[in-house]
């Protein structure tokens, strides 16, 4: 019997690669100190898998050597240099281990918070390299009786809670997208009001890193908080902003903080390494002889399980072939993950169900089409946590229904897509597309309001009463903030009401949407980036 081929492109821990060894239908390679070209060239050709770190790029250059390979194991949680939509289009599966590293960020994290309060490492550098004796300079706090707010209440969030819990700390969880029973079984306050995670002792923050949660903390929710507050982030960087971290820190209204990571790396110039209210490491949130070895485990039996075509666990992607898919189905699939996206950020909070509902040919791959819509309206919280695989499962273990209704064609549209979300608050959004000829996708229904918007850009989405002189208002405030429109479209209903859609060239602002809310007609303003 043939073997599988397996190559290790990258060096991992000793434990997985004793699997590989007893495993009698796997030939493997460990070709971790091979030089690249030489891998990519001569190796890689023959592979069935392969298991890559950072150093290996998948890129256009390897896929091109890469005949035979059926999938690529990421032995860790980043993807940067993973060129996913190629592997897609070979019909190359891609993987990573997500939760490998759970424990070993958790207890970095608690690490962090423990020196920012007791500033240990400078008390230790104090006696140890300058030889000072002076207990009375560092008079630290405790971490008893404070208010710790955690941001973000997944997998490493939650486990954060329940140390902290030990610590007899008063927790309070922040999460929009979570069922909030989540944090009160465990004894844990939850909160809808990020204010209230503002007014904390100590923040820590857990989020993976999306449009919505980048610089999610920045000068204007700094100058809200407590002074002497201790800031914790040992998730992904740019989760604050990087300057008015500084300047907090600088200025003294932040005690100490506490940086596993940074928004660009390597960082050995950064400003944080200039003051001395900051303890930091070199994103070693997974750098544990344990974390280490549950990732090579993961990733080996990930890697073979995919050989052999049994599962293919925490796959990203979903593998296309062009020649396996009719051409009209393959824009109708992105156009459904994009509407669930869109739902997500509209609506911003727990999801109770969703719908999804085809009229016309498309119905015939409506389980796809519900993978895609659902991976698209829980990537808004999850992040590279949720896939193509695991979409349905995750979405049913946080209680989400998913319902799909095939219909006949109706007349208007040969084809039409309709996602409806229904949050656990009891508020709906229906969002209707199809895609036109060349491929052209197209938003054409959103509650009730027809339109023809291409979903794209960065949008505010608009609702008002219908009266004279709202548009003008609506324009003259985005002006005022500098915005420029790219483009405008009007919906109207029976009600005397309108829905605009405005596609705008700049980020907005959370003040632009908070002065739009205050015009008189406006019934709802919310925003999302597609």
């Amino acid at each position: 019997m043939s073997k599988y081929k397996l190559v290790v492109c990258d060096h991992i821990h000793q434990s997985g690669l004793d699997i590989l060894e007893n495993s009698s239908d796997i030939e493997y390679i460990n070709a971790a100190d091979e030089p690249k070209n030489k891998l990519i060239e001569e190796i890689i050709p023959g592979a069935d898998v392969i298991i890559t770190r950072s150093p290996t790029a998948v890129d256009s250059y390897l896929l091109e050597h890469a005949k035979n390979l059926k999938a690529i194991v990421r032995a860790g949680v980043g993807v940067d240099n993973v060129d996913i939509e190629g592997c897609s289009k070979k019909g190359i599966v891609v993987m990573n281990v997500p939760t490998a590293n759970t424990i070993a960020a958790v207890e970095l994290t608690m690490t962090h918070m423990l020196s920012c309060v007791r500033q240990f490492p400078y008390a230790h550098n104090n006696l140890k390299q300058d030889r000072v004796w002076r207990r009375q300079d560092w008079y630290g706090i405790e971490l008893k009786g404070k208010k710790l707010g955690i941001i973000g209440f997944g997998n490493i969030g939650s486990r954060v809670g329940i140390r902290a819990k030990a610590f007899e700390m008063d927790v309070i969880a922040y999460d929009p997208y979570i069922d909030p029973s989540k944090a009160t079984n465990l004894d844990i306050a939850y909160t809808k009001n990020f204010d209230d995670i503002l007014a904390c002792d100590i923040i820590t923050i857990h989020t993976p890193k999306t449009e919505e949660t980048i610089d999610m903390i920045g000068k204007e929710e700094i100058a809200k908080m407590k002074d002497g507050v201790v800031l914790i982030n040992c998730a992904r960087g740019g989760l604050y902003n990087e300057e008015a971290l500084y300047e907090g820190l600088k200025s003294g209204k932040i005690f100490m903080a506490g940086i596993d990571v940074f928004s660009y790396e390597p960082a050995t110039d950064h400003p944080l390494l200039d003051l001395d209210n900051v303890t930091v490491t070199p994103h070693l949130g997974a750098n544990t002889k344990e974390s280490q070895g549950n990732i090579a485990i993961q990733s080996v039996e990930a890697a073979i399980s995919a050989a052999r075509g049994v599962a293919y666990p925490n796959a990203l992607n979903l593998p296309i072939k062009e020649n396996e898919l009719p051409d009209f189905v393959r824009p109708y699939l992105e156009l459904a993950q994009k509407i669930g996206n869109m739902a997500a950020q509209v609506t911003r909070s727990g999801v109770e169900s969703i719908k999804i509902t085809t009229e016309g040919e498309i119905g015939g791959f409506i389980d796809s089409l519900s993978t895609f819509a659902v991976v698209g309206l829980m990537s808004e919280s999850l992040g590279d946590q949720i896939n193509y695989v695991n979409a349905e499962f995750v979405a049913k273990e946080r209680g989400i229904d998913i319902e799909k209704e095939s219909l006949n064609a109706k007349k208007g549209f040969k084809n039409l897509l309709t996602v409806k979300v229904t949050t656990k608050e009891g508020n709906t959004i229906k969002i209707a597309g199809t895609v036109f000829e060349d491929s052209m996708q197209r938003v054409v229904n959103i509650d009730d309001y027809a339109l023809d918007l291409e979903p794209k850009g960065k949008l505010i989405l608009f609702k008002n009463n219908d009266e004279p002189g709202v548009i003008g208002d609506v324009g003259s405030i985005i002006a005022k903030h500098k915005i420029n429109i790219s483009d405008f479209r009007l919906g109207r209903n029976k009600n005397g009401q309108a829905l605009a859609i405005i596609r705008v060239d700049e980020n907005v602002t959370k003040e632009l949407i908070e002065e739009l809310s205050k015009l008189p007609a406006c019934i709802s303003v919310r925003s999302a980036t597609l």
